[in-house]
């Protein structure tokens, strides 16, 4: 497809979203499967000592880009399926080799990231979320989030992942689409966002309210009805949705950054 730079106006960031939705509401299935399938693969990589996270780790380019060429197709009126994750590794040489560059460069900057984090809040957030996991244990937990070496690393930690999300955000879809080596897909990336930086703040804010509103709605609705447990139940199914349609809406915000697809998603 043709790709030329475009500026995106600040309103646009909601529609991204609310078009994530959409698509996902035409094929909520295929969708939801390639996203569990993903989670199952990522599970039992990482089960591989050592190697396995790192491999997880930088196979998350490739998530992204699997959801948009499935996206894509999709609005073209085709399928949606798992094999979509490893069809841009069938293309020419070329683009594989620089889609596997920028993994290896992404596994290798999230490690990084990851093991400064610890080494900055000494392994408080891996505790955190055991104590998260063996529940009953609140008074631990407000003991380690109160150490400011956790709040240091939380912000390292999650700072630093925002940082870099930014030159990857655009990367893998325009060696596919547009067969630029990796610099030059990461320039671009960061170029791209940095032009329609009101457009993704308006696009991150969205998705924060949204976040934030079905967690209050979740909490209302088991207060009023006393089910305490069921906030939790219905916790991870929207998390899962949530998930899938913010890989799906990923497409809306690189056909609009560059003009690719000239598919446009139906109104009925």
């Amino acid at each position: 497809m043709a790709l030329q730079l475009r500026s995106v106006r600040p309103a646009q960031g909601a529609v991204w979203m609310r078009d994530g939705f959409r698509l996902f509401g035409r094929h909520p299935l295929p969708f939801s499967l390639m996203f569990v399938v993903f989670l199952s693969a990522a599970v039992l990589g990482s089960a591989l000592p050592v190697v396995g996270p790192v491999l997880m780790l930088a196979a998350l380019p490739m998530l992204s880009l699997g959801f948009m060429v499935a996206a894509e197709s999709a609005l073209q009126g085709g399928p949606v399926h798992p094999g979509q994750f490893i069809s841009p590794l069938k293309v020419n040489p070329a683009r594989r080799r620089s889609l596997l560059v920028l993994c290896a460069l992404y596994g290798a900057l999230t490690l990084a990231i990851l093991l400064a984090s610890d080494w900055i809040d000494g392994g408080a957030f891996d505790r955190l979320q055991r104590l998260m996991a063996d529940g009953d244990k609140q008074s631990e937990i407000d003991q380690l989030v109160a150490d400011p070496s956790f709040t240091w690393g939380l912000m390292v930690r999650f700072g630093l992942v925002a940082l870099i999300s930014v030159p990857f955000w655009h990367a893998p879809a325009l060696v596919h689409w547009g067969g630029q080596q990796p610099a030059q897909a990461l320039f671009s990336s960061t170029l791209a966002l940095w032009r329609s930086k009101g457009a993704f703040v308006v696009y991150a804010l969205a998705w924060a309210a949204m976040v934030m509103l079905f967690g209050a709605l979740a909490a209302l609705l088991s207060g009023l009805f006393g089910l305490r447990e069921m906030a939790g139940v219905i916790a991870l199914p929207a998390g899962l949705i949530f998930s899938t349609v913010f890989y799906v809406s990923l497409i809306f915000t690189f056909n609009d950054s560059f003009g690719g697809s000239t598919a446009v998603l139906p109104d009925t």
